[in-house]
């Protein structure tokens, strides 16, 4: 692979190469490969994926490429400040960009981030599987990648920080168990371009598996809700009460968004707050619910935290340096090194203990439906 450097050069004569080679050499901390199209960023090694193999350390500011998915949900806003937050603490710019759901337009913008010099791209994929494209063209520059909270499939990543995510749909299943041990169940997928949904609902299914398996539960409605979109989400939860005449006994959606589709179709039935539902995100608007008794629970997903350690590795990697990594995650072409943070199951019970102590919410928002109908 041509290092960036060199593209582009017509042949030099020797002596001219040699110092070139030498002052090269001199600029590179034990002997890694070359730079990025910003002459500071590390080299991709030859091993794609994982951070291996020697990096020059990195002199001057770091410029991190943080490439969206969307700003359209109330989490990724959160996510965008906090990280941008907490790159430039520690010295780096940050360039920001959201494609809203566009997998062209999140390639192009990605591609426009690493031909101006990017020295890492970090990318909250769209598309788990387009999104190849990008790290194949940032290698290919000696630009290293990081996934934020999202995998992007069958692509050497350098790095995947997020959270558990089996785990997330784990906690969602065993939160509802509690409360319907046996009967129909629904579940309300996300967007089946997206990997996470892919992990939150085999979570989902290991709980609950085995109740299938015997009998006790039915899964009477499964559907994906293309793009999370919450209108995709309440036209799949009309198509399953209209397919079981209504009668449907827990629901378990894939993050909060969807689960507030589902329980405006509940709603509309007049079946809102009898039946559990599970969500993921803590969504401000899925607080609210829980505490006025419409969404049973939600998963907990200190953003904060995912932020700023995404922000320090993407850091790291951008200096050369190795971001210990403690886990390993198989993306269908390698397995990628991996920080995975752990989530926390969150419901009336403990919501006031949780995303409220942590400011996550504060408590005038999250009860500010109850105190009115209390007035």
């Amino acid at each position: 692979m041509k290092q960036p450097w060199n593209k582009g050069r017509r042949a030099i004569g020797p002596l001219l190469l040699a110092l070139t080679l030498a002052g090269f050499a001199a600029g590179c901390d034990g002997g890694g490969n070359g730079g990025g199209q910003s002459g500071n960023a590390p080299a991709a090694s030859a091993t794609q994926g994982g951070g291996g193999g020697a990096s020059p350390s990195h002199s001057g500011p770091i410029k991190i490429g943080f490439a969206m998915d969307t700003l359209l949900e109330e989490r990724w806003l959160r996510d965008r400040d906090l990280f941008k937050a907490a790159a430039e603490a520690l010295g780096a710019e940050v360039v920001i960009e959201a494609a809203n759901g566009d997998d062209a337009k999140q390639i192009s913008q990605a591609e426009t981030m690493i031909g101006e010099g990017v020295d890492i791209l970090v990318i909250v994929p769209h598309n788990a599987a387009a999104t190849a494209a990008i790290v194949k063209r940032a290698h290919s520059s000696g630009i290293k990648v990081l996934a934020y909270d999202r995998l992007v499939n069958n692509a050497d990543i350098d790095l995947y920080v997020s959270f558990d995510n089996e785990k997330v749909g784990e906690l969602q299943a065993e939160a509802i168990l509690k409360q319907v041990p046996r009967g129909k169940f629904v579940y309300i997928g996300g967007a089946d371009t997206d990997n996470n949904a892919h992990m939150f609902k085999q979570g989902v299914f290991n709980v609950i598996q085995p109740k299938i398996d015997s009998g006790v539960i039915r899964v009477v409605y499964d559907q994906w809700s293309k793009d999370w979109l919450p209108a995709n989400a309440l036209a799949n939860m009309r198509a399953a009460l209209d397919a079981n005449g209504d009668r449907i006994d827990a629901v378990i959606a894939a993050n909060d968004a969807t689960a507030g589709g589902v329980v405006q179709a509940l709603a509309e039935r007049g079946l809102a707050g009898r039946i559990p539902i599970a969500g993921q995100d803590a969504d401000l608007a899925a607080a609210q619910r829980i505490v006025e008794g419409t969404q049973t629970m939600t998963v907990y997903k200190p953003i904060k935290l995912l932020a700023e350690k995404a922000a320090e590795l993407a850091f790291k990697l951008a200096r050369g340096e190795d971001p210990g990594a403690d886990r390993k995650v198989n993306n269908g072409k390698i397995e990628v090194p991996s920080v995975l943070l752990a989530p926390i199951a969150v419901d009336k019970s403990n919501i006031d203990e949780t995303i409220i102590a942590e400011g996550f919410h504060s408590r005038e928002e999250v009860y500010k439906n109850v105190e009115l109908s209390r007035r």
